[in-house]
């Protein structure tokens, strides 16, 4: 390693003072102008992540769902999947690097991971809309540069397409072509091949509504729309032409506020759908005649995917192990639904798509979805390669049935959780079983939920086990969470630590909203008694 040419370049790139930075699931995300100094070090780290894995690494410059003041970064690894755990701390740990102290630390790792430094690296950087994004896109490559990296910037890429690309080039080409057209025609040849099977019984399924959080999804589905000319119609709405990156639009809005985005009329039983900031979540959503909103969320979108698959495999006679895996944010309904009519099991994870990817791989075909919106379906190459042998085969209905789950499997970006692949799934399920938006709604009812938060002096004091579902500390607050569920029909109850601010998150759902409320604020202030609550008291009423 040259370290002259490091420094020298490091002080271009120069750290705040009296900030600290944490590698999250997320990457780094926060307020663009603090950002500087470590996408200058991320592409340092991703050079020698590179060397190490003798493979492409990927750098995504996006804050998702976040204000468009803010922006992040985060490192792909070699099957497009997010960056290893020990990586995640010498992500930390650099980013937090005294200037001084950078040699040592790039040292360490380097003798830590028995990095070849001879070895050649090669980045790929993706970037979303954010005003800021191209400069500190900038910066990475810097940092690229100075450790005698090559690199190719994509430019504007959703962040599921960087992942894409990544397990393209590290495929030698099995996965797809690495470019926008190969992404663009692999999943448009599956999804056509998928509408040509549905029964022509009128357009009304062909017909869809897209909000892109003004933001990347917009710019990509615009280019890939002429590929989808036979199989669907979309309308793209909050399209970055006009109005703010995620303000008062986007699926994690229209999640939390249960209500359409701006600038989106919606007629009685129209099918729409929001993408996130850099387009790897998706909701749907709908207005009754009523004019009533309903929303259909990850949960729902995981229990339409999974039973579709369940029944082909029937078809196909394959008894192959399905597993569905969610959070304990998962609607309790959802759960029973799959378990009890369905017959696909269920596993829960602490939250996290982390912890629900790793879960989803120990399946021939795993379905996860977080209820916000983001997830994907993975199947085993034992899977892959038997169904594309029967595709080959037959031509009788098993073979139909074969031919279709192909093409399904190579619409999902198994990479990653991908709004536009996803949304090309449903809308194919949707079609070849000529179901409507309110019969998909129909297939369970969400019991009523209500998520609070309170605030904590220490939000360590609560740990807990069983998938985040019990409190293990402080003592008595498991006792007492369960002696409330009690009073309540059809009712459970959680708390878990935040992730990232001093306040415990308490989930509560029951037979009716005025129980599933009661029970959520019983519960926030059994949590404020025992762990330690700060401020106000909780209140009733929301």
């Amino acid at each position: 390693m040259d370290f002259g040419a490091i420094t020298k370049h490091s002080v271009l790139h120069a750290k705040p003072s009296g900030l600290l930075f944490q590698y999250g699931t997320a990457g780094f995300r926060m307020k663009a102008e603090h950002l500087d100094h470590i996408m200058f070090r991320m592409g340092l780290l991703a050079v020698l992540r590179s060397k190490q894995t003798k493979s492409t690494i990927g750098v995504m410059v996006t804050a998702s769902h976040n204000p468009e003041e803010d922006n992040g970064v985060k490192l792909v690894d070699p099957l497009g999947e997010m960056l290893a755990p020990s990586w995640e701390e010498y992500a930390t740990c650099l980013a937090n690097a005294e200037e001084e102290d950078m040699q040592r630390v790039l040292i360490d790792i380097s003798e830590k991971e028995a990095v070849d430094l001879q070895q050649d690296a090669f980045v790929v950087i993706g970037r979303d809309t954010r005003p800021s994004s191209e400069k500190l896109s900038q910066s990475v490559i810097d940092g690229v540069t100075v450790l005698g990296g090559q690199f190719h910037d994509y430019g504007l890429l959703t962040t599921p397409q960087l992942h894409y690309m990544v397990c393209c080039r590290n495929t030698s080409g099995l996965y797809g072509m690495a470019t926008i057209e190969g992404y663009y025609q692999k999943l448009s040849k599956a999804f056509v091949e998928l509408t040509k099977q549905a029964s022509r019984s009128g357009d009304e399924f062909r017909s869809l509504k897209v909000d892109c959080a003004n933001g990347i999804g917009a710019l990509k589905l615009k280019e890939m729309e002429h590929y989808l000319s036979q199989g669907l119609s979309v309308q793209l709405f909050n399209d970055g032409t006009k109005g703010k990156l995620n303000h008062l639009c986007g699926a994690d809005f229209v999640k939390s506020h249960q209500k359409p985005p701006q600038g989106m009329e919606i007629k009685s039983n129209e099918r729409c759908c929001s993408f996130d900031g850099d387009a790897d979540r998706i909701v749907y959503y709908y207005c009754d005649a009523d004019g009533h909103f309903h929303l259909i969320d990850g949960d729902k979108i995981a229990t339409l995917i999974s039973s579709f698959l369940k029944e082909l495999l029937v078809e196909i006679g394959e008894n192959l192990n399905v597993g569905v895996v969610q959070t304990a944010y998962a609607n309790g309904n959802s759960t029973r639904y799959l378990e009890e009519v369905m017959k696909v099991p269920v596993y829960c994870t602490k939250t996290g798509v982390k912890h629900l990817h790793h879960k989803a791989q120990e399946f021939d075909i795993g379905v996860y979805f977080e209820a916000n919106g983001h997830g994907t379906a993975l199947f085993s190459k034992a899977v892959e390669d038997k169904v594309k042998q029967l595709a080959g085969e037959l031509e009788d209905k098993k073979g139909k049935a074969a031919k279709i789950l192909r093409n399904i499997i190579d619409l999902f970006n198994q990479a990653a959780g991908d709004a536009i692949a996803d949304m090309l799934v449903i809308e194919a399920i949707l079609a070849l079983k000529s179901l409507t938006v309110q019969q998909w709604d129909a297939l369970y009812t969400d019991l009523p939920n209500r998520q609070l938060k309170v605030k904590v002096a220490d939000r360590k004091v609560i740990s807990t086990t069983d998938a985040e579902r019990q409190a293990v500390t402080p003592p008595g607050l498991q006792e007492a969470i369960n002696d409330l569920v009690k009073k309540y029909r059809l009712s459970r109850a959680f708390v878990r630590p935040s992730g990232t601010e001093d306040v415990i998150r308490v989930y509560a759902e029951a037979d009716s909203q005025e129980s599933a409320d009661s029970l959520a604020h019983e519960v926030s202030l059994a949590v404020f008694q025992l762990a330690g609550g700060i401020g106000e008291r909780p209140q009733p009423g929301f």
